[in-house]
């Protein structure tokens, strides 16, 4: 890292210091008065829910800085807001209920009370480098003009000669300012994370809280697609092959009496064959491709880049394949992801990204089309988010208005069948 880095390190943990201390402080009385108002015709049960919202926005500031500037992020730890009166002493009651109840809001209290700490983490660096500027160069300037001068360890620096050995103590504190700039600052960014994360009861009641989610929507979506599975066979080739079989049943009767007429029944039952297997195969494609079971994830992909009406940029480096749910899984989200960019991006051209970083598998997809992709706008995107979750996976999407869109996916997943060559390439 280079000075400048380090220089803005050393203001940025000056900045976080005094607005944090500061902020911290001021709020930290106004928590105290509040709780303290509650005897007073319960005053304070009107007031303490509006600072504990001003804590929760200094301290979700916190954590945009935290992330931003030493990439440590600090989950929101805070219970979601239950039904409640919107107004009214009722109102008023739950919301107090609702916070006072959170444990986090008492470990931003903590946090509050440890702003002394943050301080001083904080100012730290920029004070070191400040010292050893002074030392360097306002020291032997002002020297002349005052009877003595501390510098340093603490003797009485009398004579300008002396003054000289404040130089090199100087440069030794501002290299010493500067070398501890990042590391502090990212300290700093850890000591608020102990405070201001969720403890582990609280995550672990959040992740079984997702997952409860997660599950239940995919049940929702396992029963939805069974339901399109038994519409579409009734619907298709259940009713083809009833025709076929009153083809069949007519061709019988006429083909000793009416052997033309026969013959016509029977082309038509043949025809009627190949429309019924066609629709099966689309079905059974539908619900895990053979391809895919074939060839693996690289060849189920290429193939389907190859069947889509623009050009797709295949790059899948897997060294072994998924287990089958998790590739099935991938696949389909993959292949929604490829049918948002051809229904909704106008993109001339998509690419499609597959690796797999010792934990996961990382698939991105990405066009070049107009932008503007919104998962709660019914555009394919929350039917990705909802097969991943079943897998505990992610979806993120940037898709600013212009363009280019992109779609970032993640599966926890181990590798472990020997890895498939496909038979397909597409570019």
């Amino acid at each position: 890292m280079n000075i400048r880095h380090r220089l803005v390190a050393a203001g940025q943990g000056l900045l976080v210091g005094v607005l944090f201390h500061a902020g911290g402080v001021v709020l930290l009385v106004l928590s105290i008065v509040s709780l303290s108002l509650i005897s007073v015709f319960g005053v304070g049960i009107l007031l303490f829910p509006l600072v504990v919202v001003a804590v929760r926005a200094l301290a979700n500031e916190r954590r945009r800085l935290a992330k931003q500037w030493t990439g440590v992020e600090i989950p929101v730890p805070y219970r979601p807001r239950p039904p409640m009166e919107p107004i009214g002493v009722v109102g008023g009651w739950q919301r107090f209920r609702w916070m006072v109840t959170d444990p986090a809001t008492w470990r931003d209290a903590l946090w509050l009370l440890a702003a002394p700490v943050t301080l001083v983490l904080g100012i730290l660096p920029a004070a070191l480098v400040a010292y050893g500027l002074e030392g360097i160069f306002l020291m032997p300037v002002l020297l002349p003009f005052v009877d003595g001068y501390h510098y340093g360890p603490g003797w009485l620096i009398r004579y300008p000669l002396e003054g000289l050995f404040a130089i090199p103590q100087g440069v030794l504190i501002l290299v010493l300012g500067l070398a501890v700039a990042p590391a502090l600052l990212r300290a700093h960014s850890l000591f608020s994370r102990a405070l201001l994360g969720p403890t582990r009861q609280a995550e672990l009641d959040r992740r079984v809280q997702a997952l409860t989610r997660s599950r239940a929507e995919t049940v929702d979506a396992q029963a939805a697609e069974l339901r399109r599975i038994e519409r579409d066979l009734h619907d298709g080739a259940q009713a083809r092959l009833v025709a076929l079989g009153m083809s069949l049943g007519m061709a019988e009767d006429l083909v000793v009496r009416d052997p033309a007429a026969a013959q016509k029944l029977l082309a038509e039952a043949r025809d009627a064959s190949d429309v019924a297997l066609s629709e099966l195969r689309d079905l059974v494609r539908g619900i895990h491709p053979p391809v895919l079971a074939e060839r693996g994830l690289d060849g189920a992909v290429r193939a389907l880049a190859l069947s889509l009406p623009i050009p797709v940029e295949v790059d899948i480096d897997l060294a072994r394949r998924p287990q089958a749910p998790v590739e099935s899984a991938g696949y389909f989200a993959i292949a929604e992801a490829l049918t948002n960019v051809v229904k909704h991006s106008h993109a001339t051209r998509a690419w499609v990204l597959v690796r797999h970083d010792g934990t996961g598998l990382g698939m991105t997809v990405s066009d070049d089309g107009v932008g503007g992709a919104n998962p709660g706008r019914g555009t394919g995107l929350r039917g990705i988010e909802r097969r991943l979750a079943a897998f505990d996976g992610t979806v993120a999407v940037s898709s600013p208005h212009g363009g280019p869109t992109v779609v970032t996916m993640e599966l926890p997943c181990e590798l472990s069948s020997p890895k498939t060559s496909p038979s397909s390439g597409t570019g």
